[in-house]
């Protein structure tokens, strides 16, 4: 064979390889859509979670293969949800926040809606009702995911919000440990 056919094929077979080498060490970016998908409960693997703020979108994985993207809410502005790699710290299938929530009367009619204890003084006779967060899986700080409420932009008070469904399924597939990402 001519050197030139053989220095061809040696290229072009370096170059299948890098590209095959590289292919595999990270997933695509999933494509965002307005839907959030479940296929986790048959796959296997080590889970982790990538939370996109810019996209409003929250991605699970099992040994890097996407097995659920949920819609999220984030942090509002002022309340803006914290970035970098961190890990779950904490699991409560039944939270209640400590922080904000409602002061209700002795027989639970609301009183004033939306407080934050660290501002709100409590009006006398009144009793605080945290904020339900079912499916609570802790970050950092305050900061975790839970079921809440999805208007379609940030609007919380630094959490990430999902629907229920997608934080029941979140929730029974992390440890403690498991890594989250969260990226602008």
């Amino acid at each position: 064979m001519p050197p030139a056919f053989i220095h061809c094929c040696s290229f072009l077979f370096t170059a299948a390889l890098l590209f095959l080498g590289t292919g595999c060490a990270q997933p695509p970016p999933p494509v965002a859509t307005e839907e959030s998908f479940w296929n986790g409960d048959t796959m296997f693997g080590s889970p982790s979670v990538r939370i996109s703020l810019s996209q409003q979108r929250a991605f699970f994985y099992k040994d890097g293969q996407l097995a659920g993207m949920s819609r999220i809410s984030s942090g509002r502005e002022g309340r803006n949800t914290v970035t970098g790699n961190f890990h779950i710290i904490q699991k409560d299938l039944n939270h209640v926040s400590s922080l904000f929530g409602d002061y209700v009367d002795a027989e639970g009619n609301l009183i004033q809606k939306d407080v934050d204890t660290s501002k709100d003084p409590r009006p006398k006779g009144a009793r605080y009702d945290g904020a339900k967060m079912p499916y609570f899986m802790r970050i950092v700080g305050g900061t975790g995911m839970h079921e809440g409420y999805l208007p379609g932009y940030p609007a919380s008070h630094g959490c990430i919000r999902m629907p229920g469904f997608m934080a029941a399924a979140f929730f029974r597939s992390v440890e403690v440990g498991t890594p989250v990402t969260i990226e602008p």
